[in-house]
């Protein structure tokens, strides 16, 4: 095949960059701004079409700021549109929708500030368990009745629903005894089931039964210790029977299809709803036990909204009273408590009742310490502290209740009826955990008082003063009483032998001294904790504890020298010997500094500390180390190099760099950082000394550069090396290192045959084609004021790239080669040219040092021809059927390299041209829009000076058509 001679056109860079810059026009924006609201203005048209004549159109617009898009459908979402328009009947879970809405609003009338039961419940259940066997009665059923036909009397069947009644406390029932917890549990879980199967069934007296049996487990105190667990679970019961009551009858209520709308009056009820709600409160009032009786009425409580106004409102006072008759202090109490859950939801404004239930409590408070209580206590072998503790998740929420937007007078009675009860320490925590944490720290002082005078029972003062922390944590008491408070605290907290009830105390305590005293008070209170944590190696047991210590006084004190001035904050840190949890620690320290470091830092103290705390980080990678948790590790300590700076100390700034390598050399991403960063530094030096470089300076950017050579190979990602070799290069020929720069560019070279067919990117496997074809496109653009070294031949680096790029097994299916070879002939182009389109100051490019010599010339051509020789070949290749398609493209391709940079004058490289224009349009895979532009374009070009040879091109350039 006879050899395609290049000849690349003479360009003017400057003049050619003038043409194209876009002609400025002054703009007048006048009221316009693109962030002010759009003003849409919505027609409203009216078309009449009449025989004969054309359409006649009305219109009348108003301007108003609306979406455009809501303005269709008058504000109203679409989905809505069509659920509005459905039938609620004809909708299998219309009820379903209206009931959860309903909940929803119920539980919405006391806002989101307002801790829910739900909350608690999972808690209470892990922490009241017990390993005692226990008892539970199944009931049975009864067949009783069975033979009833279907023609008896409706009084036949009221007395058989009677005699049902009835036999449930005649022993229709099953005792199962010697229980687990698990077996309990599972136990209730099944009458639960039973509940709502008896009840989808038509079952409702056995519903009711099932309820009632249930209830009176409430009153069985055998295994004291797990009663409030038992409490959670009976009421779970309890909760699905009112619901099912409610919206039975709330069913029946349904007029024309119609619900009862959220805020119904009872007028609105009809008869028949009313007469079966009645009849559910007459069944209710024959149980003839309280405690049933009591619990299954508030279970349905709510139901009085359908028979009157006022229902509600008069049945709290009257069960409050009904409690009265319950004689166990703890089944009281939980009773109580169950009263106020229901009171909220149904009810939240009728605060009245819920104090009620409250200070009846505390009258009946002495019957704990009574004859009855304690014979029980010893019986059970159960001792007065654990027995406490069980009424804490009782009148914890009947004080929430009580507390909730109350004024702050509420708390002033409450705190005057508990001194009459001798400051019991059981309620003064509860009052503490449920007003609102403003009004117990304006009144810490005499709160510090009762607790120092109050009756402990088995409940212990430290305690206390850790329920008081915590309100101190989130409001400011008097600021006169600051110091008082805390050493009224310390005083008790420090006395502790416990360690775990020390540092209980000292974690809550911690933030209060943080918020409000120096770091002397801070580095005191850290040393104490250091005292009792760490004989017979007890902070092993608290490290949750000391984390949240450490993460408190990194909240407050965010000056990290001031923090490191701290004297016992680094020993403090000596206690996380536990590798995950130092690391942890570690960690959050990092991310404290890097969120609140606003400016960099040379401090020794803090260097040397923080690089403590990266080591500690860095040596806890391993084999077994997750990959995200090694990028966060490096995103940390890059965080921490990129902060520190010793100004113009650039040797110092070195040294830090050269240390930092030899610390984390097992995380890939900070040996990059530190490598761009030495980078970095090296410019900085350029700028310092304006591109003049001293001896001393030279010598310094020269150790920047070797800093750099030495590191890359230690990485293990090849494109990573690839481009850090190329970025390095470019640093090193900015500081005229020019040795330097060709061995970086060597070096890239050399790499480029190890790059394999496959790379990991995100955790996938993806050809690396692509890649590197990006790497090798941002590499010529370099070689282009690479100068050529003097003892070695023309243009050395870029034919060792092009043996390389020949040598490569590229992809079967992959025209990659091809295309980096057409980019070759941009830079062959480019360096043929008179004067180079950039230069790198104080660097003599090929362009000065050869200045257009015409062997130069001529081995730049003949790499030009070999280059255009294996594009032609290539395009060959692809004569087959099923690869004609990206012949099409290649050679469409290679026609816009030719007229970007070739000069078409020369008659071989036009008809070249125009072959490769009739190739790309062959077969008829060509775009025709692109074919159509770019003749346009060289129409265009041919108007322009010295461009009329482009009028003859455009006349040889036919377009096919595709048909």
């Amino acid at each position: 095949m006879a050899a395609f001679p290049w000849h690349a056109r003479s360009r003017n860079y400057v003049s050619e960059s003038d043409v194209c810059k876009l002609e400025s026009v002054p703009l007048d924006f006048g009221d316009y701004h693109p962030l002010k609201p759009i003003t849409v203005t919505e027609s409203k048209t009216k078309k009449m079409s009449r025989k004969g004549s054309t359409s006649s159109t009305s219109s009348s617009s108003s301007s108003s700021m609306m979406d455009p898009l809501s303005s269709v459908l008058d504000g109203t979402d679409p989905l809505s549109l069509f659920a509005a328009a459905a039938d609620p009947l004809t909708t299998p879970a219309s009820m379903d929708g209206v009931r959860k809405k309903r909940d929803k609003d119920d539980s919405s009338a006391l806002g989101s500030d307002f801790e829910q039961w739900s909350s608690k419940r999972g808690e209470i259940l892990a922490k009241y368990t017990t390993t005692e066997k226990l008892s539970i009665n199944l009931y049975m059923g009864s067949e009783k009745g069975k033979a009833t036909t279907s023609g008896s009397a409706v009084s036949e069947k009221v007395r058989t629903r009677l005699e049902e009644l009835d036999d449930l406390e005649e022993g229709s029932q099953k005792e199962l005894l010697n229980l687990t917890q698990q077996d309990y549990m599972n136990r209730i879980e099944e009458l639960n089931q039973s509940l709502k199967d008896a009840w989808s069934s038509d079952q409702k007296v056995k519903a009711l039964k099932i309820v009632i049996q249930c209830s009176k487990l409430l009153s069985d105190t055998t295994v004291i210790q797990f009663y409030p667990s038992k409490f959670v679970l009976i009421t779970d019961i309890l909760d699905t029977f009112g619901k099912l009551v409610y919206e039975r009858i709330l069913s029946m209520c349904m007029d024309n299809r119609v619900s009862l709308s959220d805020n119904f009056s009872p007028e609105t009820v009809n008869d028949t709803a009313k007469e079966t709600c009645l009849n559910w409160f007459f069944k209710i009032a024959s149980i003839r036990e309280l405690i049933p009786r009591f619990y299954v009425e508030a279970a349905i409580l709510k139901c009085n909204k359908f028979l009157s106004k006022t229902g509600i409102s008069e049945c709290l006072p009257r069960l409050t009273s009904v409690i009265r008759g319950i004689g166990d202090p703890l089944v009281a109490v939980y009773a109580r408590a169950y009263l106020c859950r229901v009171g909220m939801e149904v009810a939240p404004q009728l605060k009245e009742s819920l104090n009620k239930n409250f200070f009846d409590f505390l009258l009946t408070f002495k019957q704990i310490h009574g004859d009855t209580v304690q014979n029980q206590l010893v019986v059970q072998c159960v001792e007065i502290p654990l027995y406490l503790t069980l009424y804490s998740p009782a009148i914890d929420w009947i004080l929430q209740c009580i507390a909730y937007h109350a004024p702050e007078i509420l708390l002033t009675e409450t705190m005057e009826r508990c001194k009459k009860l001798g400051n019991n320490a059981l309620l003064l925590n509860s009052i503490m955990s449920a007003f609102r944490a403003e009004f117990i720290a304006a009144r810490s002082m005499d709160f510090i008082g009762m607790i120092k005078e109050c009756d402990e029972s088995g409940f212990p003062k430290h305690l206390l003063f850790r329920s008081l922390g915590l309100n101190l944590a989130l409001a400011d008491p008097p600021e006169n009483d600051h110091l008082q408070i805390l050493n009224e605290a310390w005083k008790v907290i420090t006395k502790l032998k416990n360690p775990q009830d020390y540092i209980n105390c000292a974690e809550v305590w911690v933030e209060y001294t943080c918020r409000h005293f120096t770091k002397r008070e801070v580095n005191t209170v850290l040393a104490d904790v250091i005292k009792h944590m760490t004989p017979d190696r007890a902070f092993e047991d608290a490290y949750p504890q000391l984390q949240s210590i450490i993460q408190k006084v990194i909240t407050y004190i965010s000056d990290f020298s001031l923090l490191f001035s701290v004297e016992k904050f680094l020993p403090f840190l000596d206690m996380f010997q536990k590798e995950s949890v130092r690391v942890e620690v570690c960690k959050c320290i990092m991310e404290s500094f890097i969120k609140h470091q606003q400016e960099s830092t040379k401090d020794p103290v803090i260097l040397n500390a923080l690089l403590h705390i990266c080591k500690t980080m860095h040596d806890s990678v391993n084999a077994l180390t997750l990959e995200d948790e090694k990028r966060l590790l490096a995103a940390l300590i890059n965080g921490f190099i990129k902060m520190v700076s010793f100004g113009r100390d650039f040797e110092q700034q070195l040294s830090f760099y050269v240390e930092a390598r030899s610390m984390f050399c097992n995380l890939e991403p900070v040996l990059v950082q530190l490598i761009h960063s030495v980078n970095q530094l090296a410019m900085e030096t350029r700028k310092v000394m304006r591109g003049n470089h001293s001896r001393k300076t030279a010598a310094f950017v020269r150790a920047c550069v070797a800093f750099c050579f030495i590191t890359i190979p230690s990485l293990s990602s090849i494109f990573t090396r690839l481009n850090l070799y190329l970025h390095s290069g470019q640093v090193a020929l900015a500081n005229q290192c020019l040795s330097q720069a060709d061995a970086f560019f060597k070096a890239a070279v050399s790499l480029v045959p190890e790059v394999p067919k496959m790379i990991s990117v995100d955790g996938k496997m993806r050809p690396s084609d692509a890649f590197l074809l990006e790497f090798l496109c941002n590499f010529f653009s370099t070689l282009l004021v690479v100068p050529d070294h003097p003892e070695q031949g023309v243009l050395f680096l870029v034919r060792g790239l092009l043996n390389v790029i020949q040598d490569y097994t590229w992809e079967d299916n992959s025209d990659d080669k091809i295309r980096i070879y057409t980019n070759v002939l941009h830079l062959l182009s480019a360096m043929t040219q008179e004067t180079y389109i950039y230069h790198v100051d104080k660097v003599d490019s090929n362009d000065t040092l050869y200045g257009g010599d015409s062997k130069f010339l001529a081995e730049i051509s003949k790499l030009c021809e070999t280059v255009i020789a294996q594009i032609l070949d290539h395009l060959k290749t692809l004569g087959k059927e099923e690869t004609l398609k990206r012949q099409s493209q290649l050679a469409l391709y290679f026609f816009n390299t030719i007229l970007a940079h070739g000069d078409l004058r020369n008659n071989k490289l036009n008809q070249l041209s125009v072959n490769l224009w009739n190739l790309a349009q062959k077969h008829g895979f060509a775009d025709t829009k692109t074919m159509v532009k770019t003749l346009e374009y060289i129409k265009r070009r041919s108007k322009q000076p010295d461009m009329s040879h482009f009028t003859d091109l455009a006349l040889r350039l036919p377009l096919q058509s595709r048909t």
